[in-house]
């Protein structure tokens, strides 16, 4: 078991750091001679107090794992096995999905569809082997709105089993809070009409847990920098100035080696790329993260501050290595099944509802998938939208017919992304949750190697508990 701790963001984020000794304290080693033992983590579901904006603040009352926020970052070796014992100290259920990670159906974490859920005072264990190796992330799929909303998101980390040659790697846990004055998580997360339109976007971002400020670098390293959006709602597009990040994984899976369009690294909520970035700024100067995805609310991000130290090697590295293949099945698209799934719903304009006099809209839903709803976080006999055959390829037209952008997620699986627009989409892209803009078409592709119940949603929370969700049964 590798606890490696996250960058150093600010004296804020080291405070933090030290409320993690008791969450590292749980990791338990597991004997190296017997390789069949799993590693043994135990992960603690509570209320807590944590320091996000600092002084003069007060800290501010979450709900957390291992009482820190994010909660304790996992890492593992790709193809080890991992025993992971949950506790919930909260006033109400939970549990806990292990997004992007190919897991068994019955250790998914989905609430009646997959698992009872976690009672208080009780536990759960999980235990699985990560077949792929990259960057992911845990969360909540009880009550996720408030449960995320109030910090509960944790990374999990799978190394390659040759390390990456880079001089560090980097996790960013990005998060985004709606606080008070008073630096207090805000009321109202189940607001209805915030619901129909683009969900609860916050007014705080942070870093691993605090407000960001200035992340030191050398020049002439190379870092690994692994981005997680871990917000209900919010969408990022990331520009690095000064800088030529190369985009090297996308939600955990290698994909060619490549500078993003425009210079600007898009992640909608739960999406997850890892950059390489060799640090070319000049000793002693700054340079900004910004975020600029909504119009007229840029703000920065982070800022790199170069060290006053020369240049750590003299000569410029060899182009971005491109990671190991994960063991995903190639789908058969000359042979594939395809379906059509349409999003619905939402805010039009006019203060309108966009579903068409549709019937299958249930008391409190704003969207639906095919004219089907199901709110709230799963429940046992969800009825399934599509019965897939097991060891079958299968593409998916996923049509945006609101005026909202879709993260659209499926658990227990990566998916090729084929098309966009009708246009190809370059770069041997794979994901387990792609980004839909308002009235486009996206095709993905996979194999139903993974026999289960698999929920498929958007992962804008407030979208996903008021209609847009569904499931996919491969059986």
């Amino acid at each position: 078991m590798h606890s490696h701790s996250g960058p150093s963001i600010n004296r804020r984020a080291l405070l933090i750091g030290g409320t993690a000794l008791a969450a590292s304290a749980s990791l338990v080693r597991a004997g190296r001679a017997a390789p069949a033992e799993p590693n043994v983590i135990e992960l603690t579901a509570a209320a807590g107090r944590v320091p996000i904006v600092g002084a003069p603040y007060p800290r501010t009352d979450v709900w957390c794992y291992g009482d820190r926020v994010p909660g304790p970052e996992i890492r593992v070796r790709q193809g080890e096995r991992i025993r992971v014992i949950v506790r919930n100290d909260l006033p109400e259920e939970t549990t806990v999905h292990w997004h992007g990670i190919r897991v068994p159906n019955s250790m998914d974490g989905v609430p009646g569809l997959t698992q009872p859920p976690i009672k208080p005072g009780e536990s759960f264990t999980y235990e699985f082997t990560p077949p792929d190796a990259g960057t992911f992330w845990y969360h909540p799929h009880a009550d996720s709105l408030r449960q995320l909303g109030r910090g509960m998101a944790g990374a999990f980390i799978v190394e390659e089993p040759t390390a990456v040659s880079v001089d560090r790697d980097l996790v960013w846990m990005l998060s985004d809070w709606r606080l008070t004055s008073e630096a207090q998580i805000a009321a109202g997360f189940g607001n209805a009409m915030e619901a129909a339109m683009s969900g609860r976007v916050g007014n705080t971002v942070t870093v691993n847990g605090a407000v960001p400020d200035e992340v030191p670098m050398r020049a002439g390293e190379r870092i690994r920098l692994r981005l997680v959006n871990t917000s209900l709602a919010r969408i990022m597009s990331l520009r690095f100035e000064g800088h030529r990040p190369v985009i090297v994984a996308i939600d955990g899976q290698p994909c060619d080696p490549h500078e993003p369009e425009r210079g600007r690294i898009l992640l909608g909520p739960a999406m997850r790329v890892d950059l390489v970035i060799d640090m070319q700024g000049e000793p002693g100067r700054r340079y900004r993260v910004i975020d600029d995805f909504y119009e007229g609310l840029s703000y920065w991000l982070a800022k790199f501050v170069y060290e006053d130290k020369p240049p750590l090697r003299a000569h410029h590295l060899e182009p971005s290595p491109s990671l190991p293949r994960n063991p995903l099945p190639e789908p058969d698209l000359a042979a594939a099944e395809r379906h059509e799934l349409r999003l619905q719903g939402g805010m039009m304009g006019g203060g309108m509802m966009g579903m068409g006099g549709m019937q299958g809209m249930s008391h409190g839903a704003s969207w639906a998938i095919n004219g089907t709803s199901m709110t709230g976080d799963g429940h046992a006999n969800m009825p399934p939208l599509l019965t897939l055959r097991l060891g079958r390829s299968y593409v998916l037209t996923i049509r945006n017919e609101t005026a909202w952008w879709h993260p659209m997620h499926l658990h227990g699986y990566s998916f090729r992304v084929l098309t966009r627009n009708g246009t190809a989409v370059p770069h041997r892209r794979w994901a387990d949750t792609v980004l839909v803009p308002p009235r486009d078409t996206v095709e993905v592709a996979f194999v139903a190697d993974n026999p289960g119940d698999w929920m498929m949603h958007c992962h804008v929370t407030n979208h996903q508990v008021s209609g847009m969700m569904t499931v996919l049964r491969v059986a």
